[in-house]
């Protein structure tokens, strides 16, 4: 990027089941840190023209669901040579059954297949190990495996990832329609998807919820969830993310 250059952010974030307030302005908080970025601040995908006008595309979403139309726009500005910096549960679809349990309907094909990953199940909340995959890669190199409480995404995986970060887990996922996970592998937690000329970069850590965001599942969420957004690694990964973004952006 030249050095008068500024970079346009277009942040998404809005979607169920997690405290998006609180998501979006820490996101703010860290696009702030550096003068050149200028950031539009978006609840949908609906202005096609606004994203395909934008340098670099973040969101953090659960259960937004774009129209084909949007599918296919947010596929070609990635394709175009852009990135997309996805953040937790932009790949989550969730419906909650008769039966209690939560299915991953396969409603917007064309925008997992663009983030490379669509979400599962994952287990309960609890501590784990996050491993480094690709330790000499920018964006990761110089941190250590560390843990952290928070949702281990359980994913079908589209094409070839190239992962940065991974955990490893067997068990259960109880709660949701594709619950048994027997084989053990690594579950990308950080990984690139190659669209095109451009990048899709997606780390699904970061759940957050507070009392009221469960509704009209639950009326009172009983515990405040921080997650990853209280381990110093995940705001480093997040301003790494973003400067890597940043400084490929084409003039």
């Amino acid at each position: 990027m030249s050095e008068h250059r500024t970079a346009n952010f277009y942040l998404v974030a809005a979607g169920d089941y997690h405290d998006i307030d609180f998501a979006r302005l820490e996101l703010l908080k860290l696009f702030a840190e550096s003068e050149k970025i200028r950031v539009t601040v978006a609840a949908d995908y609906h202005d096609i023209e606004a994203i395909q006008a934008a340098d670099v595309l973040v969101t953090y979403t659960c259960n937004l669901v774009p129209s084909e139309e949007e599918q296919v726009a947010l596929r070609d500005f990635v394709a175009s040579g852009k990135r997309w910096f996805a953040l937790h549960g932009t790949n989550a679809i969730l419906k909650f059954l008769d039966s209690g349990k939560v299915d991953s309907p396969e409603t917007a094909p064309i925008m997992m297949e663009t983030l490379g990953t669509q979400f599962l199940a994952h287990p309960p909340i609890q501590p784990f190990t996050v491993h480094i995959s690709d330790p000499d890669h920018e964006l990761v190199k110089g941190i250590e495996p560390f843990e952290t409480d928070d949702e281990i995404y359980l994913c079908r995986i589209h094409g070839e990832l190239h992962h940065l970060l991974h955990s490893r887990f067997t068990g259960s996922a109880s709660g949701f329609v594709v619950d048994e996970w027997d084989e053990d592998v690594p579950h990308p937690v950080y990984y690139i998807n190659k669209v095109g000329d451009g990048e899709v970069l997606y780390l699904n850590l970061g759940h957050c919820r507070s009392h009221y965001d469960m509704q009209p599942v639950v009326d009172y969420y009983p515990t405040i969830e921080r997650c990853a957004w209280d381990k110093p690694e995940f705001y480093e990964l997040l301003r790494r993310g973003i400067r890597y973004c940043a400084d490929r952006i084409v003039a």
